[in-house]
């Protein structure tokens, strides 16, 4: 399966940007659907946005439209998440996943997400 490794968290104030990047190895970005998750402590896994690997078309949850874009770089094998305009309530671990099965639109939900990066953390507060 793909490795993937995510980077770039960190701790920020309320309004503030961080870019998560998500690394493969040995496998080439645009095999796969490219999904990104957190979880906080306490809760339950969530899906915050995706790359679909056919048409490159982008799902993004509610909670993050318009704050968080999810793109690819498929030179550099590399998908990123921007995030701006940060809030506390956005403080979780966010992870990178990819599924090489999937067909059309790509799905923030979980299930069909097969490879998982090890996580990095994302803290926002004052």
């Amino acid at each position: 399966q793909v490795q993937l490794v995510e980077s770039g968290g960190g701790l920020v104030q309320p309004g503030g940007s961080l870019r998560l990047s998500c690394a493969t190895s040995r496998f080439s970005l645009d095999d796969y659907h490219i999904g990104w998750f957190r979880q906080a402590p306490g809760k339950e896994r969530e899906g915050v946005a995706c790359s679909s690997r056919n048409d490159r078309s982008t799902n993004h949850a509610d909670s993050v439209k318009g704050r968080f874009t999810i793109s690819r770089d498929t030179a550099k094998n590399t998908v990123f998440l921007q995030m701006n305009s940060l809030k506390p309530e956005d403080t979780a671990v966010y992870y990178c996943a990819a599924d090489l099965r999937q067909f059309g639109l790509c799905v923030l939900s979980s299930g069909p997400y097969s490879s998982w990066g090890q996580g990095t953390q994302v803290t926002v507060s004052s």
